[in-house]
C-alpha cells in the first residue's frame, strides 16, 4: 500500500462518461485505481482515454480510500476552467505524447 504521484500537468480520463460529464456540466469526477496524489487547487490539462488534450481543469478535491469492495481507489473532483481550442489541443497532445504517454508504451 502506498501513494502513487500523478503528473502535475496531466489528468487522464479512463472513462468517456466521466469526461463527458465534466465537459457537459462544468464539474465532474473520475475514479482511479490505487491511492494517488492529485494536486488539489492546481489547474491541469485533461486528456481523453486516447491521450488527446481537451481542457484545462482545476482539481477541487482528491479523496483516497478503500471502497466497499476492498479496493484502493482515489476519487478526483474537478471543475472545468475551459475547453482547449484546436491548436492548443494539438500542441499539448504532442508534448504529452513526447513527455509522458509515449514512454509508457515502451515500458
Amino acid at each position: 500500500m502506498g501513494f502513487q504521484t500523478e503528473f502535475n500537468s496531466v489528468c487522464k480520463f479512463k472513462s468517456e462518461q466521466e469526461l463527458f460529464e465534466l465537459l457537459e456540466y462544468g464539474r465532474g469526477k473520475m475514479v482511479k485505481q490505487g491511492f494517488r496524489v492529485f494536486p488539489t487547487g492546481q489547474k491541469v490539462i485533461a486528456y481523453t482515454p486516447d491521450n488527446v488534450a481537451v481542457a484545462i481543469v482545476k482539481i477541487v478535491a482528491s479523496i483516497a480510500e478503500i471502497n466497499f469492495q476492498g479496493q484502493e481507489v482515489t476519487e478526483v473532483e474537478m471543475q472545468l476552467i475551459r475547453k482547449l481550442n484546436e491548436e492548443e489541443s494539438r500542441v499539448q497532445t504532442a508534448l504529452a505524447d513526447e513527455m509522458f504517454f509515449g514512454d509508457q508504451a515502451q515500458e
